[in-house]
């Protein structure tokens, strides 16, 4: 399996390349993308023909992880006679926030396939998931991915965005690459703030005996250098501050 990185930012940032959060995951000609954030869609479009994935996930309802379905659903909608179709597994009622930004019931639905995400395990194509609810929104959830001929892994573990790091220990196992959230840098993270820093991801990272922690969604005004030096004195594993193009095979 191979994460390609379309989109790492945070919901603002000027850092160059900085677009919304986006995260494909590719196995034996088929693909996934866990969150579509905003001015991801291009990057998106670079890895994998857009209408041809095999589903998107959405992990909670922040515009910076899912406004981008707005640009693939014109795309699916205007560029083929008949119009091609997205399975879109995400917290309910996006369909509703996405018609609402056109004032147009239906909008959505002209080419993508809703579903509503809940906690549990479900497969799309050759992707065994497992989802589970955290604490950011009242319905964001973190995902656990791996190959289905390869149920024990290792996997992938995304956070979403996420207000307690321990909240993710359930779905790591042993070896496992953590994509992480760390949007307040070194830190600390301000109180009432539901994110994460590096110090409570490395300390995550080694209690759970990741095998990697893949670092991302870090606000721009953060030095990334500081941010990883931050994480490796926590972890003593492999440490990475992904960015737009990055390729990682799991």
């Amino acid at each position: 399996m191979q994460l390609v990185v379309a989109g790492a930012g945070p919901a603002y940032s000027a850092r160059p390349g900085a677009v919304g959060a986006a995260y494909v995951l590719l196995e034996a000609g088929h693909a996934i993308v866990l969150d579509l954030g905003h001015g991801a869609y291009a990057g998106l479009a670079q890895v994998v023909e857009p209408s041809t994935l095999d589903a998107v996930l959405v992990s909670h309802l922040h515009p910076d992880h899912f406004v981008d379905l707005v640009p693939l659903r014109h795309y699916l909608r205007y560029e083929f006679r008949p119009p091609r179709r997205v399975r879109v597994v995400a917290p309910a009622g996006i369909e509703r926030r996405l018609d609402d930004l056109h004032a147009q019931p239906g909008f959505t639905a002209e080419a993508l396939d809703v579903e509503d995400l809940a906690e549990g395990h479900l497969v799309i194509g050759p992707f065994s998931i497992e989802a589970r609810r955290i604490t950011h929104t009242a319905d964001s959830h973190a995902f656990r991915v791996v190959p289905v001929t390869r149920p024990d892994g290792p996997g992938l573990v995304y956070s979403g965005d996420c207000g307690r790091a321990f909240d993710l220990a359930p779905l790591i196992r042993p070896g496992d690459a953590l994509l992480v959230e760390a949007t307040f840098g070194t830190g600390p993270v301000p109180v009432g703030d539901m994110h994460l820093d590096a110090p409570s991801v490395a300390e995550l990272a080694t209690a759970t005996e990741a095998g990697r922690l893949l670092i991302t969604h870090v606000l721009g005004t953060h030095d990334l250098d500081g941010v990883a030096a931050a994480a490796r004195s926590g972890y003593a594993g492999d440490v990475r501050i992904v960015e737009p193009g990055d390729r990682i095979d799991l």
